[in-house]
């Protein structure tokens, strides 16, 4: 009977990636529609995320932008740059991704581990993600290998990828100033400097099939720090991103060059940071893009259809009189709790990688 807990909670959370399974006879025959499934199970799985983060605990991302941007924002292909600060930045990133109706077929650059985290990382590994040990001689040709790929993607995507390269903590940002001391660059005040070898690589092989560059930079009003565990918690917060909308021609082709851009990009996104800070709002108008119902009626669904056969099969466990079988239940719905928390533990910055952080680093 624990194996059918087990088996009902298993089937409902890895539903979507079991049928991306079956789409893989597809790919040797019909690549395209196999493609354009997996975005569809993709949003399936990734807007009950988004669901909890607008619907459950009432977060709604405000999007600054200029409204002639806004009309180009989900019918075209866009490299998306995103500060990598908070707990929960993926997650705002997501909602942004689902106002234009992007959600199933977005693409990031992830690090490595993330592709064997149970859900989540096979997910990411049918959507085509493109994953880096963030070791440049062992990444380079599966990184230009998986954006070239997505040249000729069927769908209209975004391809975020957080320059920073690691989540921002306050002695990982102190050694990334003292790289830009040694190197002549000026200081950041809330970024760590941008690693660009990745974001010029992503530049040139996408040229052509993606139209711009979106430069988005995320931060909370009244200093709100949130959490993962606070949004499943049902704690609102009220996250502001500032777009700007930067066709791609206008980025350098050289690589020198572009290097120079993206660090000029990230001293601008500094000042908008402090002014924030300061004022308590981005630059520019407020452009009003609806949160989905559709993200909340999927959630409803497989929530429901999860609770309906977790509650028949542990009426089964309670009637059938077993204690072995009853402890064993409750044993398996402990060991997934824990791995839940596992999971959401992943997103703590106080649990970041080291990236970044000298391994001898003493001071």
């Amino acid at each position: 009977m624990a194996a059918m807990v087990g088996r009902a909670i298993l089937q409902f959370k890895t539903a979507p990636e079991s049928c991306m399974i079956c789409t893989l006879p597809l790919w040797p025959i019909n690549k395209q529609l196999a493609r354009k499934i997996n975005c569809k199970l993709g949003y399936s799985l990734t807007s009950q995320s988004v669901a909890i983060l607008e619907w459950w605990s009432g977060t709604e991302v405000t999007l600054y932008t200029d409204p002639e941007s806004c009309r180009h924002y989900g019918k075209e292909n866009a490299i998306v740059i995103l500060n990598h600060n908070f707990e929960i930045d993926f997650l705002c990133g997501w909602s942004f991704c689902d106002r234009f109706g992007l959600l199933g077929s977005s693409k990031c650059l992830a690090k490595k581990e993330l592709s064997y985290m149970p859900i989540i990382g096979w997910m990411w590994y049918f959507l085509e993600m493109v994953f880096i040990k963030r070791k440049w001689e062992e990444d380079e040709t599966c990184f230009v290998q998986s954006l070239q790929n997505l040249r000729d993607y069927p769908e209209k995507f975004w391809f975020l990828i957080q320059c920073e390269g690691t989540r921002f903590t306050a002695e990982k940002h102190r050694i990334s100033m003292e790289v830009a001391e040694k190197k002549g660059l000026p200081k950041l005040k809330h970024h760590i400097l941008p690693r660009t070898k990745g974001f010029w690589v992503a530049v040139q092989k996408l040229r052509g099939t993606v139209a711009a560059v979106y430069c988005c930079t995320l931060n909370f009003r009244n200093g709100e720090t949130p959490t993962l565990r606070g949004v499943i918690s049902g704690t609102t917060y009220h996250p502001d991103i500032y777009i700007r909308r930067i066709p791609l021609g206008s980025v350098p082709e050289d690589e020198t060059e572009c290097s120079a851009w993206l660090h000029k990009l990230y001293q601008e996104k500094d000042k908008f940071q402090e002014d924030y800070i300061q004022t308590g709002r981005f630059p520019g108008p407020i452009v009003t893009a609806p949160r989905s119902p559709w993200t909340l009626i999927n959630w409803l669904v497989w929530t429901s259809l999860l609770l309906y056969t977790l509650c028949l099969v542990l009426f089964q466990v309670v009637t059938s009189g077993s204690i072995l079988t009853t402890l064993a239940t409750v044993f398996l719905c402990f060991a997934v709790s824990f791995g839940v928390r596992r999971m959401i533990g992943e997103t703590e910055i106080r649990k970041s990688s080291r990236y970044g952080v000298p391994v001898n680093n003493n001071n």
